[in-house]
């Protein structure tokens, strides 16, 4: 699954490398969080970025309730299952981001850990979105990222992975016109040699954090903590 990732670039930045126009409501993020507000590329807008909430509303939705379940897709399901099936043929998008974090179990802990591109390069997840009138007539746009199996690197840490979309087929993931087989073959795991991880601070742990600390490398000792050698 995927359920925070990071998107600390600058608006230059992120404007220069998908190409688009960059609104004034960004920030980076350092720990985006389920139900927050979040930048994506989508196919009915492509050339500037949306602000939409992490966890997916159906359109057919009687409440918001759906949103903290449906904040991953999984892709071999996609075509089948509700309410991703509904949707898949016209509301695809992208989800600009420079790392996601997964916890691994380590004897009784769960250790945060931060995965990006080996080449610490911005991408972009595959998600689809979907907008909600709720009773007050006002329309909520929200988004889901899509995950596939884990590869042979992600796997050391967790049986599942958000869909990376390699650079040179993010714009056919939003094009308008995808067979069943085109949208198949484009969610498949990143390769696992050009990407990396490490140990991330536990301040990702709470998503009251939304601060630089949550990228950084774990420390061996935090403050305020005593080292045992019999750990």
């Amino acid at each position: 699954m995927c359920g925070r990732y990071s998107l600390t670039s600058s608006i230059e930045k992120l404007s220069k490398r998908f190409n688009i126009k960059v609104t004034e409501e960004f920030r980076p993020r350092y720990n985006a969080a389920p139900t927050q507000f979040l930048p994506v590329i989508t196919n009915r807008n492509p050339s500037e970025t949306s602000f939409m909430k992490w966890g997916l509303i159906p359109n057919w939705a009687l409440d918001d309730s759906t949103s903290t379940n449906l904040i991953n897709a999984r892709a071999e399901t996609i075509l089948t299952k509700a309410p991703f099936k509904q949707i898949i043929k016209s509301h695809r998008c992208l989800i600009p981001a420079d790392g996601f974090y997964e916890w691994k179990k380590e004897g009784k802990n769960k250790v945060p850990h931060r995965i990006t591109l080996a080449s610490d390069e911005l991408f972009a997840f595959a998600g689809l979105w979907d907008s909600w009138e709720d009773k007050k007539g006002d329309i909520v746009n929200s988004f889901t990222i899509i995950t596939t199996s884990a590869n042979s690197l992600m796997s050391e840490i967790h049986e599942r992975m958000p869909v990376i979309l390699p650079k040179d087929l993010e714009l056919e993931w939003i094009k308008m016109d995808l067979t069943d087989n085109d949208i198949t073959e484009l969610l498949k795991p990143y390769p696992s040699e050009k990407m990396s991880y490490y140990k991330a601070h536990r301040a990702v742990n709470s998503p009251m954090y939304d601060i630089p600390d949550c990228i950084q490398i774990a420390p061996k000792i935090y403050p305020g903590e005593t080292f045992n050698l019999f750990d």
